[in-house]
Formats: C-alpha cells, structure tokens, sequence
C-alpha cells in the first residue's frame, strides 16, 4: 500500500471522527473540566449585555448611584470569572492536545518502524514526513481549537437567540433577517475550501518530498551541474503551492468582510427599528443597547464555526492519510507459537529452492538451493543485478521468499520473531549509514549492555581506533548528519566495528571493503581471520581479491547459482568465475586489486 496525499471528498467522515475520539478517552476528566470552562465562559459573557440593559434601564434612567455601584461590582465579578474560564479552557485544551499529538506521532513512528522495506521502496521519505509532522500538527488544532471548543460557540450561538428572543421577539426576527446570506456565504466557503484544502496537503508533502531527495543527494546534484534543473522542478512545485495558498486567501478574504458587512446590516437595522419602537416607547433604551451588543457577539460564533470547519475539513484529510498510513499492514507477520524460540545457535543457514521475485513473476532468484555450515565462510560473487544482495535481504528477512523456504539453525525464518532473528546477524553494507551523536554511541547503538571497553576493543579489533584516537575527543567525538565530517573509509571501519560489537552468530558482509584503501584493507583482512572464527560468514564482493580465502565461493549469474567451490576450484573449472578473475580490474577498478600477472 502506497502513502496516499489525497484528501477525503468530504467534509466529515463519523468513522474517522470515532477513531480520533480515542485518543481523547484517556483524557476525559480534563475534557471535562475544559468543558465545564467553556460553559462557564459562554454563560459570563451572555450575562455581559444583559447587565448593560439592566444598567441603564434600572440605575441611570432613574439616577440611582448606588444600585449602579452595585451592579457594576457584579459586572467586574463577571470579567474575572470570563477571564479565569477561559484561561482553564485554553491551558487545558492546549496541553490535552499536545498529549495527543505526542501519542499519535508516537503510534505512527512505531508503526513505521515495523513496516518493511518493501513499503519503503514504494513510499518516498518526504511524504512519510509530512505523515509525521504537518499531518499531526493539523490533528492538534482540532483536539487544541475544534472538538470541544466548538459547543462554546454552539452555546453562544443558541444562548443570544434565546435571549434576544426573550427580551424583545420582534427585534429579534430583525436581527435575524440577515441569516439566510449568511448560510449562503457560509456554505459558498465550505465547498470552496475543502477542495483547496486537499490540494494545499498535497502539495505540501510534495513539497517534503523533493527536498528531502535533493538535500540528501545535492553532492550529486553539484557534481553532474544539475542546480539549474532542480531548481525549475523545485520553482514549479513551489509556485504551484503558493498559487493555491494565495486561492484559499481569495477565499478568507471575502467570506469574512461578508460576515462583517452582515453583522453592520443587522446593528443598523436594529438601531432603526429599535429606534423608532424606542422613540414610541415600545422598546426601552436599554434593551437597544443591549441588541446591539448581542448582535455584534450573535457573528463571532459564526465566524468561528467557519474556522473550526476549516480546521475539522484539514483534520479529516489528515487523519486519513495517518490512519491509513497506521493500517497498512506489516507484511512480515511470525508465529505467535515462535516467541519462546531460543535466539542461540550455532549459524547454520540453509536456503531450500529458493525463488524470489520483487513484483509479479519477474523472478529475481530461480531454484537457489545452499547451506552454509557454522562457521563456514561464503564468498558470493556475480555481475551487477544478478541477484546477490537479494540472497542477503532475504536471508535478513527484508522480504519472504516467494518460493521454497530459508532455515536459519533449522528454523524457517518466518516462524523467528523479526527481531530475534535479525539479533542473530552482524550487517556491514557498502553504504554506511551513521547517525547523529557520538563514535560511541554509532558503535554501541543503543545497546547499553555494550561496554565502553567492548566498544573499544570492537574499533582495535578492525584498526578503527587508529584513526579514533586521533580525534579531539576520542569516543565521545560527536558525529554529524550521516557521518559527514568523517571520510568513507572511516565510516565503514565504524559500521564493522558495530557489527563486530554486536558478536553476531552470522557476519555479513555486503561490498564492506570496496572504498578501502589498500593498507587499511590488509588490516581488516588481518583482523578478520581471528575475528571469523566461530560465526558464519557470507562476505558479497565483486573485488574478487577480497574473498580468495573464503571456504566457499557461490557464483550466481542471472539469478541462480551456477558455480560453487574454493578460489582455486573455480579458477581450475575455468567457466564464469575463472572469467570474472579475467576482468575483475574491469568490474570494479580499485587500486588496491592485484594485478593480472598476480593471478595463480
């Protein structure tokens, strides 16, 4: 399943409602509290008017100082009251809502984590970011600012037509002649924003999309002189997104002058004809005064009911995309039966007619059939695409097989707890990926029963420490973004010295020498015959020189294994693997290969 930046076609959907409305459930009692704020707040400022009306009526048309005092003293009682309701719904709704933006980006990083690589090969980073990060903050506004505060506006709507109604119905039925326009405006602005709103989300994570591509590959970009082009693509998204944010502009900036231009047409037509009613002595001055206070507060709820729709139409859209990023499932389910399967053996992997094939029957492995003993060490060469890291994801469990079956000390992989299994492996690729934080902390990786010690005799044990101790602060040098101030040879000693800290049952070893320079490589070599021993080794290379002292050489060409021997058997049988020697400084030039003549 693919990461979709399609918004809902509509404006509400129950089922994704009820689904974010668990997230609040932990929460109820300060739901409620913000609540009971929200009503209190709503009630204290109704009561605001309605004090106006009895002022003036009451107190001045009478000159009564005193009762005016009084009632005066009751409004102020009523301001700190509206000010202390709101402070506990706004603080409430504001930390409830960061609670829950940190559960779902909790769920969801959590998920990610569990989904395989497979679903990475179809989903670019940048979208998975914006899942992430604008789709959640848009589920924050609604929890924060939507879902509860909207019975505020609710209350206040319904509460100034019950008493304008009460105090005068007919100045009422004025008042209210403006709401048919408003309805119509109201619904002319959702059906035009919800529609932006989808594009706005799309374009976003589109937007995330070819930055993170461009950022992480711009050594490449500047090599090849590719700024010119990048820079029309990223124009193009960009214009695009700032040409349908200005579009959403047209649309705030002309519903809300309606609302205001509205809200002034029913204040003059109170004033005149409560005026007239007021000159005939039908309405008093107070009463007036107050209409005109309630109808200038009667829009605000609408107003903001359209901007909580507003916020409700970009939670539903979001809330879409992370729900259905939370249910894409984990195609690499194991046994419930396997979780007492014991993690210790001694390396034995056998691959059992093995046919894999990336998408439909494009098979990429054909009827692949080894074992490798513990301890054993296997050379696995082969031209590009042949299908040799394939043998090693697979074998890690970064896919199922599409045919036959992998055992790894008797055990099929997929009855092994994913993690489990991969606990049993040691991975050195030729693409080192290091994080940000220290030597340390990229050796040990998380693991806190790994030693300082054991960190540093991982880093002697492939001459790491050489260039280590080197640094200002040793160990606790810290790293940059993907390695970056270290060169790549530096960075795969670091990634052998992980695996080696790990002490794996099964070292693999996917081109782990090819940006080695040839002194740092003999030392490598040197350390790993010690280091070999007792693990199961599968060692990819198409530097031929690097695995001439394995047990076992497997040779696939084309998807199968066609040639399986020693170095010397393969070069005695004189077919793919003896050609490969032939041209191998053709394949992968290095300095460090030996020359022809050297060949035996």
């Amino acid at each position: 399943m693919s990461v979709q930046d399609d918004a809902i076609a509509k404006g509400y959907d129950s089922t994704l409602m009820r689904r974010l409305l668990q997230y609040l459930r932990p929460y109820w009692l300060w739901v409620i509290v913000a609540f009971i704020a929200i009503v209190g707040g709503s009630l204290a400022d109704l009561a605001q008017p309605w004090l106006t009306a009895k002022a003036i009526d009451d107190h001045i048309a009478v000159n009564d100082l005193e009762g005016l005092w009084r009632l005066g003293r009751w409004f102020l009682l009523i301001l700190i009251t509206s000010f202390v309701f709101e402070y506990i719904q706004t603080s409430v709704m504001q930390m409830v809502g960061q609670k829950i933006l940190h559960t779902v980006r909790r769920d969801v990083f959590t998920h990610l984590q569990r989904l395989d690589v497979k679903f990475y090969d179809r989903n670019p980073v940048g979208r998975l970011m914006t899942r992430v990060t604008t789709d959640v903050d848009a589920l924050n506004d609604m929890f924060s600012s939507g879902v509860v505060t909207v019975f505020g506006d609710l209350i206040m709507l319904f509460g100034i037509m019950a008493i304008m109604v009460a105090m005068d119905w007919r100045l009422a039925l004025v008042a209210f002649s403006v709401l048919p326009f408003i309805a119509w405006a109201t619904a002319w602005f959702r059906r035009n924003v919800r529609e932006n709103y989808r594009q706005v989300r799309g374009l976003v994570a589109k937007l995330n999309a070819f930055l993170q591509e461009h950022l992480t590959g711009m050594g490449t970009v500047q090599l090849f002189s590719q700024q010119a082009r990048s820079y029309r693509q990223f124009e193009a998204i960009n214009r695009e997104h700032r040409d349908v944010n200005i579009q959403s502009i047209f649309y705030y900036a002309l519903f809300y002058p309606i609302i205001e231009v509205l809200a002034a047409l029913s204040g003059a037509l109170i004033i005149l004809a409560g005026g007239w009613w007021a000159l005939e002595d039908q309405v008093s001055i107070g009463v007036l005064v107050a209409f005109l206070q309630y109808s200038r507060r009667f829009f605000q709820p609408i107003s903001d009911l359209s901007e909580k729709f507003n916020i409700l139409q970009a939670a539903m859209a979001a809330s879409e995309r992370i729900f259905g990023l939370l249910d894409t499932p984990v195609e690499m389910p194991t046994s419930a039966a396997s979780s007492d399967r014991r993690v210790d053996g001694p390396g034995r992997i056998e691959f059992d007619r093995v046919w894999f094939a990336y998408k439909d029957d494009e098979f990429v492995l054909r009827d692949v059939s080894f074992v490798a003993e513990p301890g054993q060490r296997i050379g696995i060469v082969g031209a590009t695409g042949s299908g040799k890291t394939t043998i090693i994801s697979l074998l890690l469990r970064f896919y199922d097989v599409t045919q036959g079956r992998i055992l790894v000390d008797g055990i099929d992989v997929r009855e092994w707890p994913l993690e489990q299994l991969r606990m049993r492996f040691g991975l050195v690729l030729q693409d080192v990926h290091l994080f940000s934080g220290t030597i340390s902390s990229n050796i040990r990786l998380g693991r806190e029963d790994i030693t300082d010690e054991a960190v540093r005799e991982a880093a002697k044990a492939v001459h790491a420490d050489r260039f280590v101790d080197r640094l200002p602060q040793g160990y606790d040098t810290p790293v940059a973004e993907r390695g970056a101030t270290l060169s790549v040879g530096q960075k795969q000693l670091l990634s052998f010295a992980r695996a080696l800290a790990f002490d794996p049952a099964v070292l693999v070893l996917d081109e782990a020498t090819s940006s080695i320079d040839t002194e740092t490589e003999g030392l490598i070599q040197d350390a790993l015959h010690t280091l070999m021993a007792g693990r199961t080794v599968f060692a990819i290379a198409h530097r031929l020189s690097t695995i001439q002292d394995m047990d076992r050489i497997l040779v696939v060409h084309k998807g199968q294994i066609r040639e399986s021997g020693t170095h010397q058997e393969l070069l005695a049988l004189g077919g793919i693997y003896f050609k490969l020697w032939e041209v191998r400084p053709l394949i992968a030039p290095t300095s460090s290969d030996p020359s022809p003549a050297a060949a035996p």
